[in-house]
């Protein structure tokens, strides 16, 4: 699957470098450390991961499935913080801060996902609404769609992300 991602961007992530969370968190040097960016489409977000030998399932080159879920779920956390400073017309990483937590998950495991291989996720807010937003997401290995992905995100007034 293909993505066009301007690289000359911060990933979305950066705006919150002291940020620990383990999958998302800049600060977090035993996690993930996923980068998130807007497509050119200016509608998606986009990540790459590469995932390593540490992260399988127990069977031969098939990602742990709990790792699925979990990027599924930052990755749309985070798009749901950029799409919601886009759509209030403020800028991004301003405050008063924009932040968000996951409300519910729901995960579709389509077909194994290789460790061999970085995945492409790309999420796209479905619906925006003051206090929450729902969160699409795919997550695709080469040109194989592996997981598809719903978040409701919620929004959340005391933001903890920035010292806020």
């Amino acid at each position: 699957m293909t993505s066009n991602i301007d690289h000359n961007s911060p990933a979305l992530q950066d705006v919150w470098p002291s940020a620990t969370c383990y999958g998302c968190g800049p600060a977090n040097p035993a996690g993930l450390q996923i980068k998130s960016y807007w497509e050119a489409d200016g509608e998606s977000v986009i990540c790459r991961f590469q995932p390593g030998p540490q992260h399988n399932a127990g069977f031969p080159n098939v990602m742990y499935g709990g790792l699925v879920a979990s990027l599924i779920d930052c990755h749309s956390i985070w798009t749901a913080i950029a799409a919601t400073y886009k759509a209030q017309g403020q800028e991004y990483g301003s405050r008063p801060t924009i932040s968000y937590v996951t409300g519910s998950l729901t995960v579709r495991y389509l077909a194994p996902t290789p460790l061999d291989a970085p995945v492409l996720l790309r999420a796209r807010v479905t619906e925006l609404h003051p206090r929450k937003a729902l969160v699409a997401c795919t997550v695709h290995a080469g040109d194989r769609l592996t997981a598809e992905g719903a978040v409701v995100a919620v929004r959340v007034d005391n933001d903890k992300s920035r010292g806020a």
